[in-house]
């Protein structure tokens, strides 16, 4: 499981408290709806400022204090429940998809739910003291791969159809697989900084001298892993000039179509005062996933072998069905933007989709040989 947040004591109060930050959100938007209908707003434009006057507006005022009343009655009654129960079922994966859609939220509200960030294997959160890490990996070498999983997912679904590439490296070159586990829903800029500074406090406790990093992202894990790498080199990490592979798998460098099709939503509707406070549940949809709209524009990190894979189920540039082909490729119109990946350091997987990249037979001997 992810973390603590999957016990059911912790998961009834962040759900509560998801709950009723719902009911104050829906409060807003019938009342901004309500304000507008009022005034007779015209059809397009501005409205009015989205609050109620009179007795109309001291109901909707009553439903918030209603409201904040009932979730700290409730926020209480559940911190009495025991703390020792285990882990619910199945609810990594889930929690994982919630953080993906409003993680920056969670964390904003100090809600039980929001992942924090940790290193881990097997499943379990890694300790980032020599003595301690050394008992943790026994096998640790001078090899440490990084995997960075993408969008509303976890260290646990790196395992596909059975294979898992962190482990069927380990085997075959000997490598040490690490598993991020991060809040895909937060900025990936804080997620980068972040990333950046576990990497650096991982390898400070390495049991082994000299350890030569590789980093594995998927999807936007690739994103998070460039921006980590321009967070180190800013911050003058030490890390950052131990790393020697950093590869990816159909992430998208240039942004997702999906995104911009949701902005474009988010703001039709804004076009109107009586759909405009409809756009605030557009909005709702975390600053992770908005970030995915243009991509990211740093470089690739210099002095280190960098390989991009790429899905592409059909002809053209439809790419994975999630990331175009050029966006996975690093390739733009703008030479500027564009990435400079070396031909021989890049793949198309034809007839993959998105989560194929990480179970596929054809996909796993490409990153054996790279890597090799």
């Amino acid at each position: 499981m992810p973390h603590g947040a999957t016990s059911p004591p912790t998961l009834a109060r962040g759900v509560s408290r998801l709950a009723f930050d719902a009911v104050e959100q829906l409060t807003g938007i019938v009342e901004s709806m309500h304000a507008n209908i009022a005034a007779v707003s015209p059809p397009l434009g501005r409205g009015t400022d989205g609050r109620t006057r009179g007795v109309t507006g001291l109901v909707y005022d009553g439903i918030r204090l209603v409201n904040a009343a009932a979730r700290a009655t409730v926020d209480r009654g559940l911190r009495l429940l025991p703390a020792g129960a285990g882990p619910a079922k199945d609810a990594g994966a889930w929690l994982s998809a919630l953080n993906g859609v409003l993680g920056d939220h969670l964390e904003a509200t100090a809600n039980p739910l929001a992942i924090p960030m940790q290193l881990r294997s097997g499943g379990e959160a890694l300790p980032l003291e020599r003595a301690a890490l050394a008992e943790a990996l026994r096998e640790a070498g001078a090899k440490p791969l990084l995997l960075v999983h993408g969008l509303c997912m976890n260290d646990r679904q790196w395992r596909r159809n059975g294979h898992d590439h962190g482990e069927a490296l380990a085997r075959d070159l000997r490598f040490t697989p690490l598993y991020l586990l991060y809040n895909t829903g937060r900025p990936i800029a804080e997620n980068g900084r972040d990333l950046a500074d576990l990497v650096e406090a991982l390898l400070d406790a390495w049991p082994t001298r000299s350890p030569e990093l590789g980093i594995l992202g998927h999807s936007m894990g690739g994103l998070v892993a460039r921006s980590a790498c321009e967070a180190g080199r800013a911050a003058g990490h030490a890390w950052v000039g131990r790393l020697r592979r950093l590869v990816f798998l159909g992430t998208p460098h240039h942004g997702a179509p999906l995104e911009r099709g949701g902005r474009w939503l988010e703001g039709a509707l804004g076009a109107s005062p009586y759909t405009a406070p409809l756009a605030r549940l557009g909005m709702a949809r975390s600053a992770g996933i908005q970030d995915l709209r243009h991509g990211l524009a740093t470089p690739l990190p210099s002095g280190v072998a960098c390989y991009a894979l790429a899905g592409a189920l059909g002809p053209g540039p439809i790419g994975d069905g999630l990331v175009p082909l050029e966006s996975a490729l690093g390739r733009h119109t703008t030479p500027e933007r564009a990435l400079a990946f070396p031909e021989a350091q890049t793949w198309i997987g034809h007839g993959l989709g998105h989560f194929d990249l990480l179970g596929r037979a054809e996909v796993y001997e490409r990153l054996r040989r790279w890597l090799a």
